[in-house]
């Protein structure tokens, strides 16, 4: 799993650090156990954007995809609340999710076939 894989990694790191290491229950830290700053996970994101082949989009853009794509998937909206990490379930349906032309034109489609009965 990857959370015991990155267990390993930051246990590593702190049995590397030695005294150095600041012990906190983050998952993500830098190799001496301190919090990741934010401009350096955003090269760190480029970087693995670059790496893949696609196209720069910010993290905030990445969570809203994968908010629209589980909805049109029909996931339960408290379940993608969770998934999301969201606290208020406001903002997982009113900011992130983005719902697509697709999973629209089908619903008024099923729409209109209830109407016609």
């Amino acid at each position: 799993m990857a959370l015991d894989r990155r267990r390993a990694a930051q246990t590593a790191a702190r049995d590397t650090a030695g005294p150095a290491w600041q012990l906190s229950e983050l998952i993500f830290t830098t190799r001496y156990g301190r919090p990741v700053e934010p401009r350096n996970f955003n090269r760190f994101w480029d970087r693995r954007c670059d790496a893949a082949g696609v196209r720069r989009i910010t993290v905030r853009d990445a969570r809203r995809t994968c908010a629209s794509l589980l909805a049109d998937l029909d996931v339960h909206p408290r379940v993608a609340m969770q998934i999301l990490r969201h606290a208020q379930f406001a903002i997982t349906m009113e900011i992130y999710t983005v719902v697509s032309s697709a999973a629209t034109l089908d619903v008024l489609k099923r729409l209109g076939r209830a109407l016609d009965r």
